[in-house]
């Protein structure tokens, strides 16, 4: 199992230590070049090791913020999923792991910036101490340099008796620096599950403060208020000769009194790169949000259910894929992904959208699909419409064996690709790699199966008439009934047909038992890789992530199941 368990997540452990090697590297360097570098010599005299420590993490954060926004630029990861020759195979999965990816670095980001913030607490109290009146010998001859004229100073805090608080708040520094972890504090607090479940749009309008981080990110070294000796000063005072000689820096030619710079900006050079790409992402965006979008057909489905169909000029997808979709009359600036549930080979491109939030349940109620009647197409709410975008299902016809289940609404994405597969097996002459499809579908509410069942009866019929009624196996689970409904399945189960789905496969009542079903799949296909896709809750994840492992063969000529999950 643990073999297995590398099989399929080893490129990931490999992105992640790869990650984590670099950081280590940047951090271990930085430090280590902080406390040897002759021109922090007595830089270090005053602040100690502190300094490198605000250093090393400063960097390390410059490094997690310069890749912080590659793994949320849509329009790269798609163009980087069709780059063929770059991303095959186990290196194609990754790109699903977008989000997983930007989250670590998220989390990298909190860390550095944590140890940056309380090493330069510790060095501004250092600095006020090295200014009082108790402070001696080299400390405080550092301190007072800067009181005359034609030096520069090595100490930021002036007196003794300045509030420091007030004192870094009159800087560059201070002021970008608490602005920086306000936006930090409030990005990563709304970004929980918990915030994102309760209100969507507080998180996405929060999560928008990345702006005011990378600008103030951009400019907070500008305050300079780590300063080190300059190049120039060190030519001609020596530091190992002079530093006990401190009291004789203005009396004597040997030991000039050490000229003292601060350190230019860098952080713009690590994120300008991924900001002018992003940049650039987000102005396709508004391109494409002024292109015309169509709306040729409305439908209103049970369990609050909206169907959309639309055309836009040059339009082009694959199974399994997504766009974002913008309502200026609902906001003008939250976009929200739903998957296709049309197919390519279609002349339109559709949606199926369910209420679960503020913003849904607004567009449920702007098409005015609360009522008995539609609204007319003239008076429908203009829609913007960015993408389409690559995510895990496009992968489903590299397998020759694709496992796909779905849980809830979470079947949306899995519309496009039966609707594809109804196209390519029956209407194309030539023949997918694909040879077999598992479909499971577990849903609660009977009434959720009636806009997907027109769909699988027009598959059950067409393969049938085909002659390949064995390429598609379907497995639809109800997990939700009441009294009435179990007494009407009882009276119709001996009838041909399913009497929820009208389908010939009956509908399974209760919960898939997984062990038994992986384990005929791997039986009934011993020497395959299975590709498994899943668009449902984390729970069922998990379950499904342990059987594939469980099931795959630690034999390399044996079954091997492929995870693969749905996520924007």
């Amino acid at each position: 199992m643990r073999g297995c368990w590398i099989l399929n997540e080893s490129l990931s452990i490999t992105i992640v230590v790869l990650w984590l090697g670099v950081n280590l590297y940047l951090f271990i360097d930085t430090f280590l070049w902080y406390e040897d570098e002759e021109s922090f010599h007595y830089t270090r005299a005053l602040l100690g090791s502190t300094l490198a420590w605000a250093r090393a993490s400063a960097l390390c954060l410059n490094f997690n913020c310069m890749l912080i926004l590659l793994p949320v630029s849509r329009n790269l990861i798609s163009f980087m999923r069709g780059a063929s020759t770059c991303c095959k195979g186990p290196w194609r999965r990754q790109l699903d792991k977008n989000l997983k990816f930007h989250k670590l670095v998220a989390y990298g980001i909190a860390v550095n910036a944590t140890i940056h913030i309380v090493a330069h607490l510790f060095n501004l109290e250092r600095y006020h101490l090295s200014q009082s009146e108790d402070a001696e010998g080299l400390l405080a001859a550092l301190s007072k340099l800067g009181n005359t004229p034609n030096e520069s100073y090595l100490n930021p805090v002036r007196t003794f008796h300045t509030n420091t608080i007030t004192e870094l708040l009159s800087t560059v520094a201070g002021v970008t620096g608490l602005v920086l972890s306000l936006a930090l504090v409030l990005v990563m607090t709304s970004s929980t599950e918990f915030i994102r479940q309760f209100s969507y749009e507080l998180f996405w309008y929060t999560h928008h403060l990345f702006t005011i981080f990378f600008i103030s990110l951009a400019v907070h070294g500008a305050g300079q208020i780590i300063r080190g000796q300059t190049p120039e000063s060190l030519l001609l005072h020596n530091v190992t000769f002079c530093r006990d000689r401190y009291a004789e820096w203005r009396a004597t030619a040997l030991c000039p009194v050490p000229q003292f710079s601060g350190k230019e900006p860098s952080a713009w050079k690590w994120v300008l790169g991924p900001v002018v790409l992003y940049a650039c992402e987000r102005i396709i965006r508004f391109w494409r949000s002024q292109q015309e979008v169509v709306i040729t057909k409305v439908v209103s489905h049970p369990s609050a259910v909206l169907e959309l169909h639309m055309k836009k000029r040059g339009f082009k997808m694959a199974p399994g894929q997504y766009i974002l979709i913008q309502c200026p009359s609902i906001s003008p600036l939250e976009w929200h992904p739903f998957t296709l549930t049309s197919a390519p080979q279609e002349d339109f491109f559709s949606v199926h959208i369910r209420v679960a939030g503020d913003w849904t349940g607004a567009l449920f109620k702007a098409f005015g699909a609360e009522g008995q009647a539609l609204m007319e197409p003239h008076s429908l709410p203009r829609l913007a419409v960015d993408g389409p975008f690559g995510a895990a299902l496009t992968d489903v016809f590299h397998y020759p064996v694709s496992v796909c289940i779905a849980a809830g609404i979470g079947v949306t994405p899995f519309a496009s690709l039966l609707k594809s597969i109804w196209y390519k097996c029956c209407e194309s002459r030539s023949q997918p790699r694909l040879s077999k499809v598992y479909f499971y579908w577990i849903c609660r509410d009977a009434r959720a199966f009636e806009w997907f069942a027109d769909l699988l009866l027009s598959l059950e019929t067409r393969m049938s008439e085909q002659g390949r009624a064995h390429f598609l196996s379907y497995h639809i689970f109800l997990t939700g009934w009441d009294e009435n409904q179990a007494i009407h399945i009882a009276l119709h189960w001996d009838e041909n047909t399913d009497v929820i789905t009208g389908l010939k496969q009956k509908t399974f009542y209760g919960r898939p038992n997984w062990n038994n079903e992986f384990k005929q799949i791997a039986y009934n296909h011993p020497s395959s890789s299975i590709g498994v896709f899943f668009c449902g809750p984390k729970a069922l994840s998990k379950t499904l992530q342990r059987m594939c492992c469980l099931y795959s063969s630690a034999d390399p000529r044996g079954v091997h199941f492929f995870y693969n999950k749905e996520s924007f």
